[in-house]
């Protein structure tokens, strides 16, 4: 096995994209989980409660997308 600084470089790409969906893949299951709870406690308000949830995903996502223009940078530009 050859420990170049480009196997590095690809270890720390997979590091990053990894740890970096993680986080929010946990954070839209609670999120979700949450939301259908709650739309089930109160099933008037679930057009508001729905609304937010996915604009609670959109930013979660966003984490995620993040990690992997990171992951990206780390493989092309370093």
């Amino acid at each position: 096995m050859d420990l170049t600084p480009e196997t590095f470089k690809y270890l720390a790409a997979a590091i990053a994209i990894g740890l970096g969906t993680i986080g929010p893949a946990i954070g839209i299951g609670i999120a979700a989980s949450k939301a259908f709870e709650a739309m089930g406690r109160n099933p008037e308000e679930s057009g508001n409660i729905r609304t937010n949830m996915i604009l609670a995903f959109a930013l979660a996502e966003a984490l995620g997308i993040f990690a992997f223009v990171v992951s990206i940078l780390l493989i092309f530009v370093v």
